[in-house]
């Protein structure tokens, strides 16, 4: 039997899996990590914590698997490497040595660069060459940041690399940047040419120099593992390193998005939700890149909250000890004592509603002065009514993209897939069912990300062809279908949250800047 590794490197964790050539998993291993905030609106993070985690986890995956019968560890004949949005990339030097940390996407620090691109650039150009648009979320604005604020770091930086391509660099020695990764940095993308864009290079004064120049499609060979590696993770020397690609996209990959209409939520820290097409439009607010399957014809068009699960978590931890503890003393899960609570709430939490933009926030609105917001409370109202008021507003958020899409989709799919830690609570598939009015999946292994990276190097590696892949290696279940009065009450709810965010803008702007 063959085996292949698929790893996704997240934003506070990294996953491997081990799986056969069938899509069978043999082993997994997860390891956590934090991500820096040392400013308000600022998010980076040393990407020594993401090599030593895919050192853990592949290491991990192999000593497991060497365990059971039938597995010989040169029977695995290749690995990919999945990873988040890495922002600006990693500033490495000559030598190939970080110079400072990655702005990764959460990040909004650039709102300087962002507004002298807007005052001294022509952004319909721009716009219509990288098929995207002007906000702090881009890596290229991270770039003139660390342009104009660490001078000297610009001065010695050689290359921006994505979070796997570097990793891919220090596995096997080779460099390279697949083409979803480059074409998700935004401005200095070329989308229909699928290479770097040297009209808006020049324009943004970015030198294309410090652009990697070897492209490749996600599923192509970077090169092979080195022998110190080999030898660390129980591999053959020479074992192929297939390039991978933005998570997001090979999160959809894995929940079987190959064709055009298909959409699929990733729904973790972040939301992103996107769908496949052959034409973009950055008028319409979202986020193009090339997918990983079919990536010179198809696009991964997407859109999302920057703190989706995120602020699920933020409001656990800040306002539901009460709930912490008793579940402690019931040896449950907090989320489950909360879900159960905020299930006996109606549709709508009695008024009450969130605004889930605790790191300014995406598409559709590009605004990182955005914040968040509870509006509609009375002294009614409880921990349960404000939980899921949360799980609506993400929802909400959700809908506001999926609309976005839709400007320019040619058709969606009857059926949205929802993948992440998001899709483990029935409460919130129904909600999202509810307020985006589509019948909502789920993936019944709940691996998504690594599975896709693993399913790529099987497809690079030749163990598997294209009908395979459009096959793919998953079950999906039905999870909600939209009830017509909950529904009823959504679109009525959905306005009132489409007319917060132009109302509270001054606000919310006037607090940011006090």
């Amino acid at each position: 039997m063959k085996y292949v590794i698929g790893v996704d490197i997240g934003t506070q964790s990294s996953k491997a899996l081990l799986v056969d050539a069938n899509g069978r998993i043999v082993a997994q291993h997860s390891c956590s990590y934090q991500i820096n905030t040392p400013k308000p609106l600022w998010a980076e993070q040393w990407p020594q914590v993401w090599f030593d985690a895919v050192r853990t986890c592949i290491a991990s995956c192999v000593r497991q698997a060497a365990a059971q019968a039938g597995f010989g560890a040169q029977d695995v004949t290749a690995l990919c490497v999945s990873s988040l949005y890495g922002g600006s990339g990693i500033p490495v030097d000559a030598d190939m040595q970080p110079l400072h940390p990655c702005l990764i996407w959460m990040d909004r620090r650039a709102g300087e660069e962002v507004a002298w691109i807007r005052q001294h650039l022509d952004v319909e150009r721009l716009q219509a060459l990288s098929g995207n648009g002007v906000d702090s979320y881009y890596g290229y604005t991270k770039m003139l940041w660390l342009k104009h604020q660490r001078p000297e770091i610009w001065a010695r930086t050689r290359y921006f690399l994505p979070p796997n391509s570097y990793v891919n660099y220090l596995l096997t020695g080779e460099l390279a940047v697949d083409h979803s990764s480059a074409g998700n940095i935004g401005g200095v993308y070329d989308i229909a040419g699928r290479c770097w864009c040297a009209e808006t290079l020049q324009m943004l004064r970015i030198p294309q120099q410090m652009m990697p120049p070897r492209l490749l499609q996600a599923s192509e060979t970077v090169g092979g593992l080195l022998d110190e590696w080999a030898q660390e993770f129980g591999l053959a020397p020479g074992t192929a390193v297939i390039a991978g690609g933005v998570d997001a996209a090979v999160a959809t990959l894995a929940a079987g998005a190959v064709k055009a209409g298909n959409h699929v939520a990733m729904i973790g820290t972040s939301m992103c939700w996107g769908y496949l097409n052959q034409q973009c439009d950055a008028s319409h607010g979202l986020i193009s890149m090339p997918h990983v399957f079919n990536g010179l014809q198809d696009n991964y068009i997407f859109g999302g909250a920057i703190t989706a699960g995120a602020s699920v978590s933020w409001f656990r931890e800040q306002f539901c000890q009460a709930e912490i503890a008793e579940a402690a003393l019931q040896q449950a899960d907090p989320h489950q004592l909360l879900e159960m609570r905020a299930a006996a709430i109606a549709a709508g939490c009695d008024g009450a509603m969130f605004l889930p933009y605790l790191m300014g926030e995406r598409s559709p609105v590009w605004d990182a002065a955005a914040s968040g917001a509870f509006v509609g409370l009375s002294l009614y109202h409880t921990r349960a009514h404000m939980y899921r008021a949360v799980l609506e507003g993400v929802s909400f958020a959700l809908k506001h993209n999926m609309d976005a899409g839709a400007k320019g989709a040619r058709f969606l799919d009857e059926k949205l897939v929802v993948v992440g830690g998001a899709s483990r609570s029935d409460l919130w598939m129904q909600i999202i069912a509810d307020v985006t009015g589509y019948a909502v999946y789920t993936i019944e292994e709940n691996v998504e990300a690594a599975l896709g990276a693993a399913l790529l190097a099987a497809f690079g590696a030749g163990l598997i062809g294209r009908t395979e892949v459009e096959r793919g290696w998953v079950t999906l279940i039905p999870r909600a279908h939209p009830r017509v009065e909950q529904q009823q009450c959504y679109v009525d709810r959905f306005e009132i949250y489409r007319a917060l965010y132009p109302a509270l803008k001054p606000v919310m702007h006037a607090l940011q800047a006090g």
